[in-house]
């Protein structure tokens, strides 16, 4: 209870006399909102009013809720922490009602799977209400699971450019946009007019490669979860071989060990090995290790041995060199000239 003195507890109202006074505090008095501080004494008047009250903390009358989520809410959803956070219900209530509602006249559309945005849109006319709003905690206190909504999750649609739609072929993933877009230039012979190099050109580095990923680095951890949806029949074909070139950092081998973990149907994600050969061959050439550009600090640098299993010996030293120096090289230290 707040404590307040007489004098601020009239000069809110302004009364002519105190008869008036006296009246609206024993009106208090009898609702229970004030309580006399007996020990602050009397005013000194008559009839005498004390100086000092408390000032009682009323309770707030919360049947109607409780009535609401036992009698008008949908089975499904549990009333038990609502009942005792009644407070809590009085903020999420419309959320709820509008869950309770959806239930009562929608359930049949939870046997078909949604995105969760459009299932989000469905129940509580915003797209985002679960993916960034308060979705999950109602689900959480409505004792309702995520996946009792039956959605899934989007991801980016993979960017890829096939040169041609032979099975089988080589597909590469890369790391960086730049790099694809040179690589595509180099397929598609956009680079020179030569008669010479538009024969070659369905081939990088010597290796006839069919179709480019681009990974957005971390990004392609994501798309590749639907990349049987993603991406057109003759990509899918199990006789393809799948290749990867990313930077020569920590992060950049982490991505590619995490990618090959999620390869199925007996495929095997290989490093584009000539790649990392000219990366390594270019640096040593144009700039050495002095000139390589520092690697960031945050990076995790627990990777395993799959990935350098592919190189041979003497390659893997030098990469590893350039790792253990705190150095990287950029997939962008090759340009279309290189291909």
């Amino acid at each position: 209870m707040k404590r307040i003195s007489l004098e601020k507890l009239l000069c809110s109202h302004q009364f002519t006399a105190y008869e008036q006074e006296y009246q609206y505090v024993l009106t208090l008095l009898s609702e229970g909102k004030i309580r006399p501080l007996k020990a602050s004494g009397t005013n000194g008047k008559s009839p005498a009013l004390y100086r000092e009250y408390w000032i009682v903390k009323q309770e707030k009358d919360n049947s109607k809720f409780e009535e609401e989520l036992k009698y008008r809410i949908h089975p499904l959803i549990a009333i038990d922490y609502y009942l005792s956070h009644l407070s809590v219900y009085e903020q999420d209530r419309p959320w709820v009602l509008m869950l309770s509602e959806y239930l009562k006249n929608s359930r049949e559309s939870l046997y078909h799977t949604e995105s969760v945005n459009e299932r989000s849109f469905e129940i509580w006319s915003h797209e985002k209400f679960l993916s960034r709003g308060k979705g999950k905690r109602i689900l959480k206190n409505c004792g309702l699971k995520e996946d009792f909504l039956n959605t899934y999750q989007t991801t980016e649609p993979l960017a890829y450019y096939s040169h041609t739609r032979q099975v089988p072929q080589n597909i590469l993933i890369l790391e960086n946009k730049d790099t694809f877009y040179s690589m595509r230039r180099r397929l598609i012979g956009g680079h020179l007019d030569s008669p010479a190099i538009l024969l070659e050109k369905s081939r990088i580095l010597g290796a006839e490669i069919g179709t480019l990923i681009y990974g957005a680095g971390k990004g392609i951890l994501r798309s590749f979860l639907d990349f049987d949806l993603c991406v057109e029949p003759y990509m899918r074909n199990s006789e393809n071989r799948l290749y990867y070139f990313g930077d020569l950092d920590y992060e950049g081998i982490g991505i590619y060990e995490s990618l090959a973990e999620m390869v199925s149907d007996g495929r095997e994600l290989l490093p584009f090995v000539r790649a990392y050969e000219a990366m390594v061959k270019k640096a040593d050439r144009t700039c050495g290790m002095e000139k390589l550009p520092d690697m960031k600090e945050q990076q995790n640098r627990n990777i395993r041995q799959e990935f350098f299993s592919h190189f041979p010996a003497d390659l893997v030293n030098r990469m590893k060199a350039v790792l253990e120096a705190g150095k990287y090289i950029p997939q962008e230290i090759l340009s279309i000239a290189d291909f």
